[in-house]
């Protein structure tokens, strides 16, 4: 610290004067005796508001502070108490100050006396004001109103901990610090693990995304999340947050724009040895490199305001579908063009025919519109005329085939190829109720918008049984390398094994098994319950990569039972995919079965699954789910009596409808998964690690996931680019978080995830989760029924809403546009403290 002339330094504490007048300049700036002969003076604070006192009016330069960067710590408590963690902090901030790279030095001022803030000239010093309050009424009007000022003329405001208590009569003061501490906070200290989420504000981007630490942890009178930009939470699941906690959803620091200035406020601080961390302390260097327009920073990202959901297409003409077909999946092209596919649902005044002796039976038109922002105009692209329309109706009745999936060739623009994955109606074999499913590629007139029907490439083939309903998955995705990821669904009925398993060997149809997942998806000779991975040639064909799950060529049980277009086997319904082209890893979703809770005799309950794939698997179904959850076995001649449980590390297909491999690769588990309970149910273990399946034993690992009606539908990962000017693009704030998504939009998740990298490909749970749902408006009139989502080449987020009915389209079925309208990084670079 800078010393008194001719004297030896003082002690902190013996530095500082009486109370209401001492103050307390840090070293690296301005002697002592500059300010020390009236600086802070004035009167102490009053305990309660006077409504009639006037209110200064105060006239602050605009920024406060200059290229001398100066801070304000005020610890003034309405209690008249000086509290050690008030020493503690001012000390630690001395050292921040005085700390780090030369041109981000300041110095600061301390003081509990209020009357500073109704100085118009001494506040324009500043470049910051930080509070280390106690709780109370510590400002008059007056004060408050001269706080005010300064941050409407751009100051910055660092709030820590009890500071939330302060000016409790004020709703400016409240939004200033953004939310109130519930009167039943715990007060214990208490070590839990704080979730760093933005990895990229100053105060957080070179903290642990897992930081454990003890600290006096409060709860909030109303949940400030959308309304300010969080950076850091607080898992409730790692300490004991009393009655008054706030869930999954915990904020624990925060900061955003403010009446013309930048607020940060940390919950966090409320202990002596908090101020001896370096993690706190670049925490709040961070914060106060912002506030003092050291740094610049975006404090709007998550803030529900700050986007803007726009629908883009107009409801359907009458009988027509001049606009949208029956919502399946959408990709967006280099240009900005938006294609989105119709699965094969007619429009309800349309008939459907469920009779198999009709050759009619379940056709339908799977349709390719493309939208062009240049012109806001729908150009129906072309229909194919596929087998996928029969209504609804119990399993033997409805269908899930049809147009399940699109994608560009990485060459689009110059080759107009697209890639289409369904079911033709006329491959379709009605004695046997057997279809064909393919993979083809078309070409798309770049001009005119339309698809050329008689271009089609079959690249890829193979058998589905369409006796019983359901899960054909669809989703496509290409990686960096020119590799083509095709999802396809274990072509299972649900209704012969109660929702558990879909291991049923019992039921068929002319010989074809429609209830044995083992005969698809478990099978390693089948196409179906799989992602399967190729790469598509120029001349129609493909090529097999290096590094699938199988090769085809093994000669393992006597050979030919694998097929090498196989990455991952073990899937139920994945009907999105996509892939991180910055990683190449793929991430996918699946649907599950249909059991509304645990069975001790049968396993696990409808799980809906995430995970994150960063080399070719198994991923368990229909042997096991979750974290390696396993299932019981059923065999004839009784499959209603339960066999041995699986094993998942050693997992054996000895059903009779099996024509691959015995012996199957180990399961890989899963990095996301919930239940009508809650969010990754897990059990307690026997010594042969089978779960307990008790629901009243269950622990929930992911509390911010709940299931219900549940369909899992998997969203990007973003990547912010800053060659983009689109004003609409997304923040950098989400570059790398993997968004998760479920049809229904009620307590499902709608999410931003952060994985852990060295750890997600093993199945690792994510280790940070923020909603989107007021940022992707939910509700009837909003995107209710998710069904695809991709980022654009504008950064602008595009969203299929299936519409409110099933098998058909309807007046909701719609693309909608969700762009970010927040503005970029504040200070402007133009009113930064220090320039170069």
């Amino acid at each position: 610290m800078r010393h008194l002339p001719h004297q030896k330094p003082l002690p902190v504490r013996e530095f500082r004067a009486s109370r209401r007048r001492r103050a307390r300049i840090a070293a690296g700036g301005l002697a002592v005796g500059a300010l020390a002969a009236g600086l802070l003076s004035g009167p102490s604070a009053s305990a309660q508001p006077d409504p009639s006192a006037p209110l200064t009016t105060m006239s602050v330069k605009s920024p406060p502070g200059g290229a001398n960067v100066r801070v304000l710590v005020f610890y003034g408590s309405a209690a008249g108490e000086e509290s050690p963690v008030v020493n503690a902090g001012i000390e630690a901030i001395e050292k921040i100050g005085q700390s780090g790279p030369a041109a981000q030095r300041f110095t600061i001022t301390a003081t509990d006396d209020a009357s500073v803030f109704t100085n118009a000239t001494k506040m324009g010093r500043f470049n910051s004001v930080v509070f280390l309050t106690g709780g109370g009424d510590v400002l008059d009007p007056d004060q408050e109103a001269g706080l005010e000022a300064y941050m409407e003329a751009g100051g910055g405001f660092v709030g820590i901990h009890d500071a939330a208590r302060a000016e409790p009569y004020s709703d400016w003061f409240t939004g200033l610090v953004g939310a109130r501490p519930a009167a039943s906070s715990p007060t214990a200290v208490q070590r839990a693990t704080v979730e760093v989420g933005d990895r990229q504000h100053p105060a957080t981007k070179d903290l642990p995304v897992q930081w454990k630490r003890p600290d006096q942890w409060l709860n909030w009178v109303k949940n400030p999340s959308g309304d300010v930009h969080t950076v850091a939470r607080v898992r409730e699941s790692t300490y004991k947050p009393g009655d008054s906690a706030n869930g999954a959803d915990h904020p624990v620091s925060w900061c955003r724009d403010y009446d013309g200035g930048r607020s940060f406020y940390t919950g966090m601080g409320g202990t002596t040895s908090s101020y001896d961390e370096v993690d706190f302390r670049d925490h709040l260097r961070g914060a106060l490199l912002w506030t003092t327009r050291l740094v610049r920073a975006d404090c709007k990202a998550t803030i529900n305001g700050n986007y803007k959901a726009e629908r883009l297409t107009a409801p359907n003409q009458p009988g027509q579908s001049d606009q949208i077909g029956e919502p399946h999946g959408l990709v967006t092209a280099p240009d900005g063009r938006v294609l989105y596919i119709g699965r094969g649902g007619a429009d309800s005044s349309q008939p459907v025919v469920t009779d198999w002796n009709d050759p009619d039976v379940g056709k339908g038109k799977g349709q390719i519109h493309v939208y062009d922002p240049k012109t806001k105009k729908v150009t129906l692209a072309g229909e194919l005329t596929v087998f996928g329309n029969k209504g609804g109706g119990d399993e033997l009745i409805k269908v899930e085939e049809g147009l399940l999936g699109i994608e560009l060739d990485p060459k689009f623009e110059q080759n107009g190829w697209v890639y289409l994955h369904y079911t033709p109606h006329s491959r379709l074999d009605r004695d046997k109720q057997m279809a064909e499913r393919r993979v083809s590629r078309f070409t798309l007139d770049l001009a005119t918008n339309k698809l050329d029907l008689s271009s089609e490439k079959v690249l890829l083939k193979w058998p589905v049984q369409v006796h019983s309903c359901c899960h054909a998955g669809g989703g496509m995705a290409w990686d960096s390398q020119g590799n083509l990821y095709i999802a396809t669904g274990d072509n299972n009925s649900s209704g012969f094994s109660d929702g558990y398993s879909g291991n049923n060997p019992q039921p068929n149809y002319k010989g074809v098994s429609f209830a044995d997942a083992r005969r698809t998806a478990g099978n390693t000779n089948n196409l179906n319950g799989k992602i399967l991975r190729i790469h598509p040639e120029a001349d129609g064909t493909y090529t097999l990569p290096e590094g699938n799950l199988f090769t085809g060529k093994e000669t393992a049980e006597g050979g030919g039972k694998t097929r090498g277009e196989i990455y991952v086997m073990g899937v139920r319904n994945p009907a999105r995919i996509s892939v991180d082209k910055k990683t190449d890893t793929l991430y996918a979703g699946w649907v599950g079965p249909d059991a509304g809770e645990p069975s001790t005799t049968w396993g696990p309950a409808k799980y809906d699954t995430f995970a994150v794939i960063t080399k070719a698997s198994n991923r368990g179904w229909p042997y096991c789910m979750g974290n390696k959850q396993p299932y019981r076995d059923r065999n004839l001649p009784d499959p209603t009596k339960p066999l041995g449980w699986y094993d998942c590390d050693h997992p054996k297909n000895e059903s009779p409808n099996n024509d691959g491999l015995v012996n199957l690769p180990p399961v890989t588990g899963n990095n996301i998964w919930y239940s009508p309970q809650g969010g990754a149910p897990d059990y307690p273990r026997d010594a042969n690690g089978i779960p307990s399946y008790k629901k009243e034993e269950a622990t929930y690992l992911l509390p911010w996931l709940k299931g219900g009606g549940q369909a899992a539908m998997d969203g990007p990962v973003y990547r912010y680019d800053a060659s983009v000017t689109d004003a609409g693009q997304w923040p950098s704030y989400w570059d790398g978080k993997w968004f998760v998504g479920d049809f229904y939009d009620s307590t499902q998740p709608r999410n931003a995830v952060i994985t852990d990298p060295a750890t997600h490909g093993e199945g690792s749970i994510p280790i940070h989760s923020e909603s989107l749902k007021k940022i992707i408006p939910t509700g009837n009139d909003g995107i209710k029924n998710l069904m695809d989502w991709k980022f654009g080449p504008d950064g602008a987020l595009y969203v299929l809403d299936y519409g409110r009915g099933f098998f058909t389209s309807d007046s909701k079925s719609a693309l909608w546009k969700v762009t970010y309208t927040g503005g970029g990084p504040t200070p402007a670079a133009d009113q930064l403290a220090r320039k170069g």
